[in-house]
């Protein structure tokens, strides 16, 4: 686990830097689900899984995940947010990008896209799992459940949806724009198997979740993770506006003193 740690340390860093060259907003997007992607890629997922960003606009927290693990380079990584670059503010397009399966970034494609990839594995023959990351705005859109109900109903067991379940979204608190409660329920009656995370921003409690899902069950798995928005930057936690704003350079040296300190 202290090796995901210092992961974490360097993605952090590096999300906060980038965006702060592109003076880009959505960065606490990219921190509530930070520690599902170091997770996942550097402790679950195999690499014959396929991994889809429903959430497109945390799009620099998966770039510096890949960046770390090896699949893009420190150089391309470095382009985010630049005219002509492949890393957009957004997923890019299917094929661009190494380990971007599709473009991403308007809510409630995700899954669907997800669940054709599932499916698709039973016709290719290959042993591969397909992880889906939801945020609570993609919980809010029809073609969410239209492919919730397509998974449930053909059993893709190969299917792992995780939600980032950080209860803001771009106007607002999740429960007074269209309030998801009780959200178990809802997965459950859509046959999924389902887990929650209380703490989804602390890799301990992500592991534990992880080691207890039965992947044998034929139900496609839904894992329901609560996290902070904007978690690690005190300024930024629980704060709907960081959905958008760009920092001045004094929160940038205090966000970079909170982590370094």
């Amino acid at each position: 686990m202290k090796e995901l740690e210092i992961y974490k340390k360097e993605c952090l860093l590096e999300i906060l830097r980038l965006y702060k060259k592109a003076n880009a907003g959505h960065i606490a997007s990219s921190l509530s689900c930070l520690d599902i992607l170091i997770f996942l890629y550097f402790r679950q997922m195999s690499d014959q899984d396929h991994f889809i960003l429903s959430k497109g606009h945390a799009a620099l927290g998966l770039y510096t995940v890949l960046a770390a693990s090896g699949k893009i380079s420190q150089d391309e990584l470095e382009t985010f947010y630049e005219d002509g670059a492949k890393l957009a503010a957004h997923p890019p397009c299917s094929g661009l990008l190494n380990g971007i399966v599709f473009g991403t970034g308007s809510l409630g494609h995700g899954l669907s896209l997800a669940a054709g990839k599932a499916l698709s594995t039973r016709f290719t023959g290959k042993n591969a799992k397909v992880y889906c990351l939801l945020s609570d705005g993609d919980c809010n859109e029809g073609s969410t459940w239209e492919a919730a109900l397509f998974a449930g109903h053909h059993k893709l067991n190969n299917l792992i949806v995780i939600i980032d379940n950080n209860g803001l979204q771009g106007f607002g608190s999740t429960i007074d724009i269209l309030d998801m409660t009780p959200m178990k329920s809802k997965w459950d009656a859509f046959n999924f198997d389902v887990y929650l995370v209380e703490n989804g921003n602390d890799l301990k409690s992500l592991q534990q979740v992880f080691q207890s899902v039965q992947f044998d069950n034929p139900k496609p798995k839904c894992i329901i993770a609560k996290t902070i928005k904007g978690s690690g930057i005190s300024f930024m936690e629980n704060k709907m506006e960081w959905h958008y704003l760009p920092m001045t350079d004094e929160q940038y040296s205090l966000a970079i003193q909170q982590i370094t300190s």
